[in-house]
């Protein structure tokens, strides 16, 4: 216990350093360029410190743009979270059971996390693009005016953006519930039925408590998930942009920090949601144990 540590004991602490350093440090150079002087630019050295790009950001008076694509990644977000922890969930309770072709079916759900983004991405755009020509064409022999005068195509945020998202988000959501529902303990539940309990109240009073900290886990996945998505949103939200889409598109242009000050607000919201979910998931727990 006294001796002195071994010489690899030091050399590993500085490859982990490096690592950490390589891992943190564009956040970091992000945030620290966030608050140049209004005379700043995108490199160091530094040009004075204020505050002044985030008032922009603020203000509206932005060349970025982000506005409505903010708003816009932040609404599908919910969406797919929503639908993330609900999908979720039904899928854990279902495969508490065996049922044929159960194997089969979870390597399907599963698939999409080997399979290239952007080319999921493609594939969907591609089947959207045949229902707009089912669609068009169904206006066409029936003499439907409204498809022939305004319709232009079923590709968007809600549509194809949704579902591109869910192919990312779900497969984490489902592999946590399995795990979950996995390691319960159907005991609990047993005792619930044969105090007289439903199993809708069952489920309500017993089954959900248990796994509340856990929906809270896939709440977070299905959340940041969709928030920063790019390469699958890449072909699939027609005429509109989400918020990393908007920044992509405009990483070419923007000659000044204020796309910093974004990442550094967009960065500080994460960190935010992840220390409120953490302590709820923690107070749940608490509660749950008595203390």
């Amino acid at each position: 216990m006294t001796g002195r540590r071994p010489r690899a004991f030091y050399v590993l602490s500085i490859v982990f350093g490096l690592f950490i350093l390589f891992l943190y440090g564009p956040m970091i150079s992000i945030l620290v360029l966030s608050f140049q002087g209004p005379e700043g630019g995108l490199v160091f050295p530094m040009n004075g410190f204020s505050t002044h790009w985030f008032g922009t950001l603020l203000a509206g008076g932005s060349q970025v743009g982000i506005g409505s694509a903010l708003r816009r990644s932040f609404l599908l977000a919910i969406v797919v979270m929503v639908l993330t922890v609900a999908i979720s969930v039904l899928a854990g309770l279902a495969f508490r059971r065996r049922f044929r072709g159960a194997t089969v079916l979870l390597y399907v759900a599963i698939a999409s996390l080997i399979v290239p983004s952007i080319v999921v991405s493609l594939g969907i755009a591609l089947e959207f693009r045949l229902f707009d020509n089912a669609i068009k064409a169904l206006g066409a022999s029936m003499g439907i005016g409204w498809i022939q005068g305004n319709f232009i195509s079923a590709l968007g945020p809600y549509t194809s953006g949704l579902g591109a998202h869910l192919t990312w988000t779900l497969p984490f959501g489902l592999l946590i519930m399995f795990a979950v529902f996995n390691r319960f303990d159907p005991a609990y539940e047993e005792a619930a039925r044969d105090l007289g309990a439903t199993s809708w109240q069952t489920f309500r009073h017993v089954t959900l408590p248990i796994i509340a900290p856990f929906l809270i886990g896939v709440a977070v996945f299905g959340f940041t998930l969709s928030w920063d998505e790019l390469a699958r949103s890449s072909q699939v939200m027609g005429s509109e942009n989400t918020l990393p889409m908007q920044l992509a598109a405009k990483t070419t242009t923007v000659t000044d920090p204020e796309i910093y000050a974004l990442g550094t607000a967009t960065t500080f919201g994460s960190v935010v949601l992840v220390i409120v979910t953490f302590t709820l998931a923690s107070l749940i727990q608490k509660r749950r144990r008595g203390g």
